[in-house]
């Protein structure tokens, strides 16, 4: 048992030191050379992989400032996971949780990186579409429209889908911008930049615990938004039902209960 609780405090105390060199001394009985070798591999190890999980963010950053957030992260994260593709989720927490901003980081950094995590967790998700019951050619005013559970919609303050070295936005939008990704059949993830009363729908006809038809919700719709033309909204609604469907966002169509 003495030697068990010995070989894990030195566990211990090495992943200390990797985790902070700068505050944390190396344990004793390891050679310098190697425990450097050790602190670099660890250190660019998780610098390349979080630079290639989070590309646009890491883009608009430079080394120095890229080498902030993995020491921060190292220093103040506890991750929970050991798995791979879970490495970006702990990333995002970090960010979320226990990184400090400073005058110079970005107002939408944490927009942007939940943007950029959403569509590598989307692109490897296990959920598949279940198509029991589904008619995929559907019509979807009289039937119930059915959306794809590979098909995420989110809000945010920024364009988060424009951000690059060319825009870096110092203010949020005026109004909120919706974004609904997907994956499709061939495995590729996309996105549709979504208005307000399209995105209104798209909730409505994730949460349609009544089985409304496509046009009874966008009926529904028009009347909570005081809509003044309910008619009008059909025709448009209809026309975004199809292009959500060809998209793969909606998977298809119920037949009303």
């Amino acid at each position: 048992m003495a030697d068990s609780a010995t070989f894990k405090e030195k566990q211990y105390a090495f992943a200390a030191h990797i985790r902070d060199p700068a505050n944390v001394a190396p344990p004793e009985g390891i050679d310098a050379r190697r425990m450097a070798i050790y602190r670099k591999l660890f250190f660019n190890n998780l610098f390349n992989l979080l630079g290639t999980f989070f590309p646009v963010l890491r883009k608009i950053h430079t080394d120095d400032q890229w080498r902030r957030f993995i020491r921060g992260f190292m220093q103040h994260h506890q991750a929970k996971t050991p798995y791979f593709l879970q490495l970006p989720e702990e990333f995002l927490a970090y960010l979320q949780n226990e990184f400090e901003p400073s005058d110079e980081d970005y107002p939408f950094l944490l927009e942007l990186a939940h943007y950029e995590y959403a569509e590598l967790a989307l692109a490897v998700s296990e959920d598949e579409v279940d198509l029991t019951a589904v008619d995929p050619d559907g019509d979807l005013l009289a039937n119930v429209p059915v959306k794809s559970p590979l098909s995420w919609t989110y809000g945010y303050q920024y364009a988060v889908h424009r951000i690059s070295p060319d825009y870096l936005p110092d203010n949020p939008n005026e109004q909120a911008v919706y974004l609904a990704l997907y994956r499709g059949d061939d495995g590729n993830v996309g996105f549709l930049e979504l208005n307000a009363v399209t995105a209104a729908l798209l909730d409505d006809i994730e949460n349609n615990e009544r089985n409304l038809s496509g046009e009874q919700l966008l009926r529904a719709l028009a009347e909570k938004i005081n809509y003044p033309d309910p008619d009008a909204l059909v025709a448009h609604g209809s026309d975004a039902l199809q292009e959500m469907r060809q998209l793969e966002i909606l998977s298809g169509t119920r037949v009303p209960a």
